[in-house]
């Protein structure tokens, strides 16, 4: 019939071949486009937000490193007025004050900006004895570290609380189950053997500091137990929580021990009211709440093994505050804590399973 009417004959087998070609071609662009990608845009965007939160973890980790480094200066210096069992009172009592209007401020403001106030389960009795565990485990800590403090030299009691991430390691080991890898491993050795290469030089074993080592030593175990718990408790509640159950169970603990002794309670001047105060501000409630926030994404052992570079900074206040020399060889224990510290941040068990 096209022939009789002078049309061209329609190649109907010709066009069922181009359109079957097409179709080919855009089924292939398709799945070029999805190999390309390679994964969903939910898992990226996943992976993409975990990795932000690591770095913000890491960040808030290494604001609170140098808030808590000065917490040695500011013992030593309130020591001269008070005992070392009413520097750690002070220092706990202000930090729940502290918390206590943090977290009234912040109600304060979500009712005021009209905001639904999240609801929170109530606390089981498991909760309670953690909330409380952790008061006592860290205000054995600071206590003992404290007395150490007065009974021997810096160099010693810092090298053995320097430990702590060896106990947190071991205690993750035997009573969480948790596995390391080798790079982890070899990381935390390196860089224990810098940290305790640091107060190698004026590291003194003689039978008169005995006692404020074996209180160190105390004070390391203890505060792994603190970090231990308060990991397990940031899977539940925020840190100011913790940190506001912990300061205020270790302020009922220590004024006992205090008065029992007869020991002044208060400074007597301002400058000692000045040292605690910046002790509990700077070093309890900002460094210790930054530490315990980023709980929720490290693990202990990492934030623990993190903090091995506390001994570094507070060597490098000293020296630029009291001109206090730094031979050849602190500088290369300084790198050997660093290098050992970054296979460490490199391996697979930094962040939280």
């Amino acid at each position: 019939m096209s022939k009789k009417l002078g049309l061209p004959e329609p190649n109907i087998e010709l066009q069922r071949n181009i359109l079957e070609k097409t179709e080919l071609n855009s089924a292939l662009t398709t799945e070029d486009k999805t190999l390309v990608s390679g994964k969903p845009d939910s898992l990226k965007n996943g992976e993409l937000a975990d990795s932000q939160g690591k770095i913000w973890a890491i960040a808030s980790l290494s604001a609170a490193l140098l808030a808590v480094s000065l917490a040695a200066i500011f013992i030593r210096l309130s020591e001269r007025e008070i005992s070392p069992n009413a520097t750690v009172f002070n220092r706990l009592w202000i930090a729940t004050v502290v918390f206590g209007v943090w977290n009234g401020a912040g109600a304060a403001r979500r009712r005021m900006s009209g905001a639904q106030v999240e609801e929170r389960s109530n606390y089981t009795l498991q909760d309670v004895m953690l909330l409380t565990a952790v008061g006592v485990v860290s205000s054995a800590s600071v206590v003992f570290w404290a007395w150490s403090l007065s009974q021997t030299n810096v160099a010693n009691s810092t090298v053995l609380r320097n430990l702590t991430p060896l106990f947190t390691t071991l205690g993750g080991w035997l009573l969480l189950g948790r596995r390391f890898d080798n790079r982890f491993l070899v990381g935390l050795a390196v860089a224990l053997c810098g940290a305790i290469a640091i107060g190698m030089e004026d590291l003194q074993t003689a039978g008169d500091t005995l006692v404020g080592d074996i209180a160190a030593l105390l004070s390391a175990m203890f505060y792994a137990g603190n970090l231990l718990i308060s990991e397990h408790l940031r899977t539940k509640f925020p840190a100011t929580t913790i940190l506001i159950w912990r300061c205020f169970i270790g302020t009922i603990l220590v004024l006992p021990l205090v008065l029992l002794a007869g020991d002044r309670v208060f400074p007597s001047s301002w400058q000692g009211w000045l040292t605690v105060i910046a002790l509990a501000v700077i070093c309890q409630a900002f460094g210790q709440g930054l530490l315990i926030h980023s709980l929720g994404r490290l693990s202990s052992e990492f934030v623990a093994f993190f903090l091995l570079l506390e001994p570094v900074i507070t060597a490098i206040m000293a020296w630029v505050l009291f001109s206090e020399s730094l031979s050849l060889f602190n500088w290369f224990a300084f790198s050997v804590v660093l290098a050992g510290i970054y296979l460490g941040k490199s391996s697979g068990s930094v962040a939280k399973k």
